[in-house]
C-alpha cells in the first residue's frame, strides 16, 4: 500500500508498506481522508507533539475510511461502515486510567504517533477507538473529528458562561473552531486576533463579532471600541510564546487564559507573577482529547459545528512533504490528504 513513512527530521518518505495486520480486536480501514495537523509539522521538525514517535512510523492521526475487515472479536462493527478514529488508544488498568485520567494513560497506543497511522491506504486500529460517522458527515469532515474533540476538550476547561466576552488568538483551523465553540458556549462578544485576512473574512462568518489584524490595527483600541473591555476568557491557539505572553495581558480580573497552542518543547515564556496576583487569573493548558470524540462527531454531524470552511485543499500523499515543510501553504488553511 501506498504511505508515508516517517525516518527523522525532514525526512518523509512515500513508499510501498505491507498491508497491516488485522488483530482479533482490530478493524482493517481503508483510509479516505486524513488531516495533517501542527503536531505533525513538529514531527517532521523533529520536536515532540503529543508523544514521543520511533521511527520509522507511518504519521497521521485525523483519518476517517471504510471498515474492509474486522477481527474475530469484533462483534459491533462490520465491512462497509464508513467510520472515524479516536487515535489515541488506552490501556484502562493502569493508575490514571483507573482514576479516570486516561489520556494521561502509561501505556497509550498513539495511532499515527507511537504506532502507525492514517498516511497510508489503510490502517488497522482496535476497534474501541472507532466511530461511525453520521448519515450528514463526509469523510473530510470525519477526518476533523480529532481535532474538535481536541478543541472540545479545551473549551470545557475555559468554563465560558453565557454572557462572557472570549478573544481567539490564531485564525487556524483550531482557532475557528474555539470561536464556535465559544459562542455554543453562550459567549456575547468574540474577537479574533489574525494576521491573514481571508482567515478573519471565514471567522466572521463562523461567528466572531469582530477580527482584528494584530500585525496593523491598535488591539486594544478596537476591542475597546467594540465594548469589549472586560475579557473574561483568551484562548491562544497561534503556539507562539509572544501570543501567549499577549493574551496574559488582555484578560480582564478573574480571567481564564487557554494556552491551546502547541510550541516547540523548550519555549520559555516571560512571565509577571504580580499580574497574575493582580488580575487572579487562571492558566489553563488542555492535553489531548479525553472522552469527547463522540460530543464532537456529534456536533459535526448536526451542522451547528463547521469543519469544512477552514479546508484549503484536499491532495495526495506526493504533496504531504510540502506541506509539511512550507509555512506558506499551511497558512492558506487546513489540508486534508486522499491516500
Amino acid at each position: 500500500m501506498k504511505s508515508a513513512v516517517f525516518y527523522g527530521k525532514h525526512d518523509l518518505r512515500i513508499e510501498d508498506s505491507p498491508i497491516p495486520p488485522v488483530g482479533p480486536e482490530d478493524v482493517l480501514i481503508e483510509v479516505k481522508a486524513c488531516g495533517v495537523c501542527g503536531t505533525d509539522v513538529h514531527i517532521y521538525e523533529g520536536d515532540k507533539g503529543a508523544a514521543d514517535v520511533t521511527p520509522p512510523t507511518i504519521l497521521g492521526h485525523e483519518f476517517s475510511g471504510i471498515i474492509t475487515k474486522v477481527g474475530e472479536r469484533v462483534d459491533s462493527f462490520q465491512r462497509g461502515d464508513r467510520v472515524c478514529v479516536d487515535p489515541n488508544c488506552y490501556c484502562g488498568a493502569c493508575d490514571p486510567c483507573r482514576k479516570g485520567l486516561a489520556h494521561y494513560c502509561e501505556n497509550m497506543i498513539g495511532y499515527g504517533t507511537t504506532v502507525n497511522g492514517g498516511f497510508a491506504q489503510y490502517c488497522a486500529v482496535n476497534y474501541r477507538q472507532v466511530f461511525r460517522l453520521g448519515e450528514n458527515t463526509t469523510f473530510e469532515q470525519g477526518a476533523m473529528t480529532e481535532p474538535a474533540a481536541c478543541c472540545l476538550h479545551g473549551i470545557d476547561l475555559c468554563h465560558i458562561q453565557p454572557g462572557y466576552q472570549v478573544i481567539v488568538i490564531g485564525g487556524g483551523m483550531i482557532g475557528l473552531l474555539m470561536i464556535q465553540l465559544a459562542r455554543l458556549e453562550g459567549a456575547a462578544k468574540i474577537a479574533l486576533l489574525e494576521p491573514v485576512e481571508s482567515k478573519r473574512e471565514i471567522a466572521k462568518k463562523l461567528g466572531a463579532d469582530v477580527c482584528i489584524d494584530p500585525l496593523h490595527e491598535d488591539v486594544k483600541s478596537k476591542l475597546r471600541e467594540c465594548g469589549m473591555t472586560w475579557i473574561n476568557t483568551v484562548i491562544e491557539c497561534a503556539g507562539r510564546p509572544e501570543t501567549m505572553e499577549q493574551a496574559i495581558d488582555l484578560v480582564g480580573n478573574k480571567g481564564v487564559v487557554m494556552l491551546f497552542g502547541l510550541t516547540k518543547p523548550d519555549q520559555t515564556i516571560s512571565l509577571k507573577p504580580f499580574q497574575l496576583f493582580q488580575k487572579e487569573l487562571e492558566l489553563k493548558a488542555s492535553y489531548i482529547n479525553p472522552y469527547t470524540q463522540k460530543r464532537a462527531l456529534d456536533l459535526i454531524d448536526s451542522g451547528r459545528l463547521d469543519v469544512s470552511s477552514m479546508i484549503a485543499e484536499v491532495c495526495s500523499l506526493d504533496k504531504l512533504e510540502s506541506i509539511l515543510s512550507t509555512p506558506s501553504l499551511r497558512a492558506k488553511g487546513k489540508y486534508i490528504i486522499v491516500p
